[in-house]
């Protein structure tokens, strides 16, 4: 039996990965971008047509929002796209079997840039006063 990663043609991107790549390059740019711009920041050679579909998607998932201009359709990545990814990772992480070892899979295939600001977001969470909840019971 095959799965559908094994099926496709070698060289070949699935769609998860394409979105990915242009969500990268719309949410890299200090400002919105038309279609052209975003294909001409990706590798690789995908048409206008496969860029704008994407974009169209993204903007469905709302991870990326459009608007109208004089230079036509631009798109920036919407405010609220790194809540929407958090909450799906979170999800994944409650499906998965066993939650220390999915994460530790996760930290494991991280760059070094990513695992350095986890770390630091993990060191800043932990030093954070969080309310009296979560006060230390010896200091009453």
């Amino acid at each position: 039996m095959h799965n559908r990663e094994s099926m496709r043609k070698p060289g070949r991107r699935g769609h998860g990965e394409r979105e990915s790549e242009v969500l990268s390059v719309v949410d890299a740019a200090p400002w919105a971008l038309t279609v052209p711009e975003v294909r001409a920041k990706l590798a690789g050679d995908l048409s206008y047509n496969t860029v704008h579909t994407i974009l169209g998607r993204l903007v469905t998932k709302g991870l990326v929002e459009r608007q109208h201009s004089s230079r036509g359709l631009l798109y920036r990545t919407a405010p609220q796209a790194a809540q929407l990814v958090a909450r799906k990772m979170q999800a994944l992480l409650e499906r998965g079997p066993d939650r220390a070892s999915v994460l530790q899979s996760f930290v494991g295939c991280l760059d070094p840039a990513d695992e350095h600001a986890l770390r630091a977001l993990l060191h800043e969470h932990t030093h954070l006063p969080h309310g009296p909840e979560s006060a230390d019971p010896r200091d009453t």
